[in-house]
């Protein structure tokens, strides 16, 4: 087991990472206090663990629990609503905890509740996928809109991060796959020797062994919480969290959510960032290297045919980073090191058609 702090202007809580570990939750709840514990989870992660992390809290404490559907739909109003009404008919309090149990979509569901019922109370995040390494750190927590993914939330910090990495093994391959690539940005935009030791040992998912996973979800930990600590409110900073998801929340919006996953969307939007990257400050960065990698692992690196480049860019515009109709992209200056260049909506549009167009000649 080991441990990571992240220090933020008003917080300092642990992210505790090791492999059956869920009893420590106990420990961390005990220094809370609370009057009553609402477990907010998907139906797939209650079918297998539910039972077991329900009976442990109400050893302990006064325990309810609520359960959404799995997947992106689930990040919506009705069901925000549908949270908050249980809660109150439950009686919480602003003593009680919620614990968000489950991947992306119930951490930023539930931390969204935590963080608006009665003006705020404290939440724990207890994520079950290799996805939920990055979002369950870092207090961004949302619900999305048609028009756009997250964008209605808060920044607001969890009391502490529990990843017991014992629940990677009942992860289907595709969502491996998806949490993989959040791993592989952590690695392009801050550590280069991390990225050259993914890129030589992860050749297929069979290559994510158990001792790998730990170490990667540990590292990219490190990553994301010294980001975080530095730029709570993504002020400056913190933007370099966002390297291949302005274009991959795009994709993930005119998809519809849940058709694509996340991390096939980042995906796509990472190997645009590099190919942009390149052309635009002319350094080499192996982009038809990362390409090969990406689709070997099983990773899609084009934009669906069938969804216009119009239609993406409106979708860019309408991000939470846009300003005064022009889009940032997060680059790289070289593997490890990012920088960012703003874009008119014209500038972009033709580039991203130019990118299109080459992907599409190497198909031919």
């Amino acid at each position: 087991m080991q441990s990571v702090q992240v220090k933020t202007t008003d917080s300092i809580y642990p992210i505790i990472v090791g492999e059956n570990i869920l009893h420590e939750l106990t420990t961390i709840l005990a220094t809370l206090e609370p009057s009553k514990v609402l477990l907010v989870t998907d139906d797939r992660v209650d079918q297998l663990y539910g039972d077991k992390l329900l009976d442990l809290l109400k050893k302990n404490w006064s325990t309810c629990k609520y359960v959404i559907e799995n997947g992106e739909a689930s990040k919506s109003f009705p069901v925000f609503y549908n949270i908050q009404t249980y809660a109150l008919k439950e009686k919480l309090d602003r003593n009680s905890v919620i614990i968000a149990f489950g991947g992306g979509v119930v951490g930023d569901l539930a931390g969204f509740v935590a963080a608006t019922f009665m003006r705020g109370i404290p939440y724990i995040q207890v994520p079950t996928t290799l996805l939920a390494h990055d979002s369950a750190v870092g207090g961004k927590v949302a619900i999305n809109h048609p028009e756009g993914k997250n964008m209605i939330g808060a920044f607001y910090q969890p009391k502490a991060v529990l990843y017991d990495s014992s629940f990677l093994k009942s992860l289907p391959k595709d969502e491996l796959r998806s949490g993989f690539a959040e791993v592989i940005k952590h690695s392009l935009i801050r550590n280069e020797t991390f990225y050259h030791f993914l890129n030589s040992t992860i050749k297929d998912l069979s290559d994510l062994t158990s001792e790998r996973l730990s170490d990667m979800i540990l590292e990219g930990i490190k990553i994301k919480a010294d980001v975080v600590s530095k730029d709570e409110k993504e002020l400056g900073l913190r933007e370099i969290l966002n390297f291949g998801h302005t274009l991959g929340h795009a994709i993930e919006s005119q998809a519809g959510y849940g058709k694509i996953s996340h991390g096939d969307c980042v995906a796509i939007g990472m190997t645009f960032a590099v190919w942009l990257s390149q052309k635009t400050y002319h350094h080499h960065l192996n982009y038809d290297e990362i390409v090969k990698w990406f689709n070997q692992i099983g990773f899609p690196t084009r934009i669906p045919t069938s969804f216009s480049s119009e239609d993406l860019l409106n979708k860019m515009l309408s991000d939470k980073k846009t300003r005064s109709n022009q889009i940032k992209m997060i680059l790289l200056e070289k593997i490890g090191v990012t920088t960012s260049k703003v874009f008119t909506k014209e500038e972009l549009l033709t580039l991203l058609e130019q990118w299109r167009e080459m992907e599409e000649e190497e198909i031919v």
